[in-house]
């Protein structure tokens, strides 16, 4: 115990808050403070995603025009889903599917999937030595159809400025299930700007279509703000099992890097998105690419549970203080 404070939130913690207000009222927010510059803001009413990310007082994430929106309003119909698409730091797509609105083996799908609009059933944290634990439960299962329950843990250090996300994902049914799963983590100003330092080590870059070919050669560099931008997304392979990306703001002299296991999470999208107030820059790691799942079934890149078989996957975040 630390002899100079009375109560440990003095240097760093966990508090939990309820919105008011607005179509976030009631959600539940888990502020996370660890003491040496990063702020979270988690929350369990949306699959446990981070919705805030700040470094040091500087927020690093986007927030979209949506802000935050309880779970009570999504819309599963088509592309309704970006009605509620708050963006965050953090929103997981899937489980159920990733990517374009489609009809696969007869079910139809929608936008990015349901999870991300699901509250978890479990919220609580424990303190590991020096690591601040959320753990969290959501489930993704329905009568006559998939059961699939996703136990997640947000893992943040009191000790580095650093934190990861931890997922376990299991088939709690008797069938075989196609699962899928996008880390739709967003980068915002003023970490994002046209100055911004984006860096992905992969060996292969291919554009998702024909609008993204015509600037492949600037999938690196960002542009200010335009009046009627239309996305580009890419699609980078990386040699080896560890796949990174990371952003550096030379002004503020801050940034981020995105760690995970390029054997597990095998499709990583760069979603450079240059419009007016829709301004945001997405590092993407996931098990398949946003083309829908009848497309990653037919390139056969789409990934399947066993009854009672789970996959685990990590993502690890780390703050950057200097351009090295």
């Amino acid at each position: 115990m630390n002899p100079y404070i009375g109560h440990d939130s003095q240097i760093y913690g966990i508090e939990e808050h309820r919105l008011a207000g607005g179509r976030g009222a009631g959600m539940r927010i888990l502020e996370i403070n660890n003491g040496k510059g990063i702020e979270l803001a988690v929350t369990p009413d949306r699959a446990g995603d981070i919705a805030r990310l700040r470094f040091k007082g500087i927020n690093m994430s986007y927030m979209s025009p949506c802000g935050y929106v309880s779970p009570a309003y999504y819309d599963c119909i088509g592309s309704n889903w970006l009605k509620s698409f708050t963006a965050g730091f953090l929103t997981t797509c899937g489980l159920q599917a990733v990517g374009s609105p489609c009809t696969d083996e007869g079910e139809e799908l929608p936008l990015h999937g349901s999870i991300a609009n699901q509250p978890c059933e479990q919220a609580y944290w424990t303190e590991e030595g020096d690591i601040l634990v959320v753990h969290m439960v959501v489930k993704d299962e329905v009568i006559f159809g998939r059961k699939l329950r996703m136990e997640r843990e947000i893992r943040v250090s009191t000790s580095e400025n650093t934190f990861e996300i931890y997922d376990v994902i299991k088939n709690t049914g008797d069938r075989v299930e196609p699962v899928e799963i996008l880390y739709h983590m967003n980068m915002g100003y003023p970490l994002l700007d046209e100055d911004s330092i984006v860096k992905i080590p992969s060996v292969e870059v291919k554009p998702r279509d024909n609008h993204a070919a015509e600037d492949i050669e600037n999938w690196m560099h960002m542009e200010k703000p335009t009046a009627g931008y239309q996305e580009r997304c890419y699609y980078h392979k990386f040699s080896g099992r560890e796949g990174q990306a990371s952003i550096y703001q030379p002004k503020l002299g801050t940034g981020l890097a995105i760690s995970f296991d390029t054997e597990k999470l095998d499709g990583f999208v760069e979603w450079k998105m240059m419009g007016v107030r829709d301004y945001v820059l997405g590092l993407e790691c996931g098990n398949c690419y946003p083309d829908g799942r009848d497309v990653m079934r037919r390139t056969g890149m789409l990934k399947f549970l066993s009854p009672r078989e789970k996959k685990e996957y990590r993502v690890k975040v780390s703050m950057i203080e200097s351009r090295e």
